[in-house]
């Protein structure tokens, strides 16, 4: 199976080209909730718009990493060193995620999808799991152990030769919070690290490649799964189409804002015809997570 027995070379050329006004636009988005859900929490402090900036504040954490991940793919911004510069400075900085170290993984993660050389295959390998297995899971990230063990490995590499531009962002972030007014909000970045984006990022894992037919497999079809996300599961969940993951693994070098086009286009050519490749949601995610063979 090959890209091109779906689509023509036209409409390849035509879905990977590159637009710097819609990546700054993206970057734009997500600066912009995580600025909104600050200034929300600020204006306004009660226990449901504090709870609601955390919701959106580990949705962004997630979707600054997925900015690192399109950046490495160079397939954001149309110039190369523009993909690695403001990739690095303005999403992998403030996570304190390498965009080079990054991309060395990665690329061996799309080169043995599924396969024991796959390094994400420890993430997913033992699904389906029975839903015991799967509340405690959540049950871990919730309360914030896998949150605290992520945060306690990340600063036992800690660095400051390295890692300055992370531990400059922070002290810029709680300076600017405290000029607004509100310096305690500071803390919400780190509630929604520790307590919030732990789940995210697993119902994101799972809904890639947790729940899919043959993970060993090269199709990706069968090795990968995407998604249909609502428009609060995409701001929640799922930011900046990462939810197109079939169509990703497809093809790489699409950028992020042209995958819901490619998907139309696959699904009107009879791509996805016989294939378990699509999840109605993420509740039907978790679902499909703990199905028990036939």
């Amino acid at each position: 199976m090959k890209v091109s027995d779906y689509l023509s070379s036209g409409e390849l050329q035509a879905l990977t080209k590159r637009s710097d006004a819609r990546a700054w636009f993206t970057f734009a988005v997500n600066w912009g909730l995580i600025a909104g859900a600050f200034a929300l929490a600020i204006a306004w402090p009660n226990p449901l718009t504090i709870v609601l900036a955390v919701l959106i504040l580990a949705a962004r954490q997630l979707g600054l990493g997925i900015l690192v991940h399109d950046c490495a793919h160079h397939a954001l911004f149309r110039d190369r060193r523009t993909n690695e510069t403001i990739g690095q400075w303005l999403a992998g900085t403030p996570i304190n995620l390498s965009l080079a170290g990054y991309r060395t993984y990665h690329l061996a993660h799309h080169r043995y999808a599924g396969t024991p050389q796959d390094p994400d295959l420890g993430f997913v390998a033992n699904y389906p799991i029975s839903r015991a297995s799967l509340r405690r899971k959540f049950m871990r990230d919730i309360t914030g152990r896998t949150g605290l063990r992520d945060l306690t490995r990340s600063l036992s590499r800690f660095r400051l030769a390295k890692d300055w531009p992370w531990l400059a962002f922070h002290l810029g972030l709680f300076a600017v919070l405290a000029l607004a007014g509100g310096w305690w909000a500071y803390g919400l970045w780190w509630v929604a690290q520790l307590f919030v984006y732990p789940v995210i990022v697993r119902l994101r894992q799972i809904g890639e490649h947790g729940v899919v037919p043959d993970r060993g497999s090269l199709d990706p079809r069968l090795n990968t799964s995407t998604t249909l996300a609502r428009w609060w599961e995409r701001l929640f969940i799922a930011p900046n189409h990462v939810h197109y993951h079939v169509e990703h693994h497809l093809a790489a070098g699409v950028p992020p804002y042209r995958l819901p086009q490619m998907h139309r286009l696959l699904s009107a050519r009879g791509f996805y015809d016989g294939h378990d490749a699509i999840s109605r949601g993420y509740a039907d995610v978790i679902r499909r997570a703990t199905r028990q063979p036939a």
